[in-house]
């Protein structure tokens, strides 16, 4: 077991996060002891409840099963998760507890965060992503016809439950898009400002048969890194302000991929890695990294053998890209990478972007 935490300074709140190997019902345990007298909702992903929803043992009649896929996490779900905290007479001393992936966790997230303007909430994250990304730092959301997140909140959970044996049933292609957003974590760890230096490119770099493998230790260790990093950086920029926009390094090109697409085609972690790639090509093309620092960039990726998507028209990317919740008017933000493990903001405009790739 490793214990960590958030200390959220503008609400005074601290977050445990505990990364744990045991049991599911001994989590459930965990879980129902910091509920304690109180009431409770369980919003579940389906897959996830069909795998483990016996070993989990929340009341019958306090579950909420939401159907997976990104096309759940819309208003009309969260007004059926609301619905159902109501029925259930929750307060704002009951819980609202996320047992899932990422979409899980930003619904209902979401709906906790509006639900009598804020109600206690746990994060049980199922999938790679939503363990060392999504479960991490109080972001809630939902998508509408417009883009991806562009509702949403920052409310942070009261504690978060990181158990590795969820991952041992996760497919394939969804564990390497949790990968996506760990590799996001290597190019930027000097930025992130945490007191331990982990070389993370290093170390994925060279565990990466035993990560591909699954293997309970490293994979633990992988997620407490990830995890401290994502904590170093919220810490000091809760809502965005400007170093958490760091987080975003690969996913401004990444959503507009997402967008182009109707989030059907590719998952998250895939249209990242893309992401990661344009930025690393476009800060090669500008002058700002050595063409040795992109090789590193492009051989960690290839030992991950991630889905490789082709490359779109630019000027549809540039498009798809101004409709992004960061772009502003005067031009789009990038996260660029320029020295090992380092980033830096980037405003560009249209021109700019088509000098290089059009």
């Amino acid at each position: 077991m490793q214990n960590l935490s958030v200390k959220i300074g503008s609400t005074e709140k601290n977050c445990p996060i505990v990364i744990d190997n045991c049991e599911l019902s001994a989590l459930s345990e965990d879980v129902l002891k910091v509920v304690g007298k109180n009431n409770c909702l369980a919003v579940f992903s389906e897959k996830v409840f069909k795998l483990y929803g016996n070993f989990l043992k929340f009341p019958k009649e306090r579950i909420f099963i939401l159907k997976d896929g990104e096309k759940e996490k819309t208003f009309k779900t969260c007004q059926k998760i609301l619905d159902k905290a109501l029925k259930l007479k929750l307060t704002r001393k009951d819980y609202i507890i996320a047992v899932g992936g990422g979409v899980c966790g930003d619904i209902a997230g979401f709906a906790a965060s509006i639900y009598m303007r804020g109600i206690h909430l746990i994060q049980i994250p199922t999938t790679l992503l939503a363990c060392v990304d999504s479960s991490v730092g109080g972001k809630t959301g939902v998508d509408t016809k417009f883009g991806k997140n562009l509702i949403g909140s920052f409310y942070q959970p009261d504690c978060v439950f990181i158990n590795t044996n969820f991952l041992k049933t996760l497919d394939e292609r969804q564990f390497k898009t949790g990968l996506g957003e760990v590799v996001k974590y290597a190019f930027i760890e000097k930025n992130c400002g945490c007191d331990e230096d982990f070389n993370l490119i290093n170390y994925l770099s060279l565990n990466s048969e035993k990560i591909l493998a699954r293997n309970s230790k490293i994979l633990e260790e992988l997620i407490r890194i990830c995890v401290s990093l994502k904590i170093s950086v919220v810490e000091k920029d809760e809502h965005e302000g400007g170093l958490r926009k760091i987080l975003n390094f690969g996913h401004t090109y990444a959503h507009a991929v997402e967008k182009l697409t109707n989030y059907k085609k590719y998952t998250h972690g895939e249209a990242v890695v893309k992401g990661i790639e344009f930025v690393f090509q476009f800060a090669y093309k500008r002058g700002e990294i050595l063409e040795s620092y992109k090789y590193v960039a492009e051989d960690l990726i290839k030992k991950y053998n991630f889905k490789k998507i082709p490359d779109f028209n630019i000027k549809k990317i540039i498009s798809a890209m101004k409709l992004d919740k960061k772009a502003e008017s005067d031009g789009i933000v990038f996260i660029l990478p320029t020295d090992c493990g380092s980033v830096r903001e980037l405003k560009a405009v249209d021109n700019e972007i088509l000098k290089y790739f059009g």
